[in-house]
């Protein structure tokens, strides 16, 4: 659609997502390469023996075999993974997924000075460096375990975008999915619970009508 804009750079205006584009991608690849070269018997039960914290999801039949992750389990497992990987998987290994880590974690930041800028291209940087030793650990696999010998990902390309939108056009936080993707719980799944299974989009709709009436009531009788 943009074939015909004058000086149009896709880089410019695709701003990074941080839900889909870092935390997704950490449970597609990420993960899996943890699993792979650790082995999910053994990663299942590191995380299976970590201290439950107020907060937290605590998993305890292991991360190995969830389908359905959301975003905020997405995070809680990246808190664990470098400390759960540690000593489990050769030194370079660890040490691109924790720069790959330190990426994400300086690039969400809520603002963002230029030497963060910086340290956030050399987290990169240094994930490239030693991110060879996953494909020799043969970490990097496909469908039916088969190696796959190249980087062609995507999202992986797309941080190198990083910092140039960030200089652009601002912290990528403020482009997050995560209040639409929240919404979607609160205002399409749950709505959808108290349903009876049947037209839905009339029910969910008479249930928020009177959900915002609720509220107005509460309002006006606490003023």
């Amino acid at each position: 659609i943009y074939s015909d804009w004058p000086l149009s750079d896709p880089s410019k205006f695709f701003t990074p997502e941080p839900l889909h584009h870092w935390h997704k991608m950490f449970w597609d690849h990420d993960a899996r390469w943890c699993i792979k070269a650790v082995g999910p018997a053994e990663i299942d039960f590191c995380f299976s023996v970590l201290l439950s914290h107020t907060g937290f999801r605590h998993f305890s039949e292991g991360i190995s075999k969830l389908k359905q992750v959301t975003s905020r389990e997405h995070r809680n497992i990246q808190r664990y993974m470098v400390a759960v990987i540690a000593d489990a998987v050769p030194k370079n290994f660890l040490i691109a997924i924790r720069a790959l880590m330190d990426f994400r974690y300086l690039a969400q930041a809520q603002e963002l000075s230029e030497d963060m800028c910086t340290a956030i291209d050399q987290a990169l940087q240094e994930f490239h460096k030693h991110k060879n030793t996953i494909i020799t650990t043969g970490a990097r696999v496909g469908k039916k375990n088969h190696p796959i010998n190249n980087w062609y990902i995507p999202k992986l390309k797309f941080l190198q975008s990083v910092v140039p939108s960030i200089r652009d056009n601002g912290e990528p936080i403020q482009w997050s999915a995560d209040q639409t993707e929240h919404c979607h719980i609160t205002v399409v799944k749950d709505p959808s619970r108290s349903s009876n299974n049947q037209q839905y989009e009339s029910q969910i709709c008479r249930y928020l009508d009177r959900d915002e009436k609720c509220q107005q009531f509460d309002l006006a009788t606490t003023i």
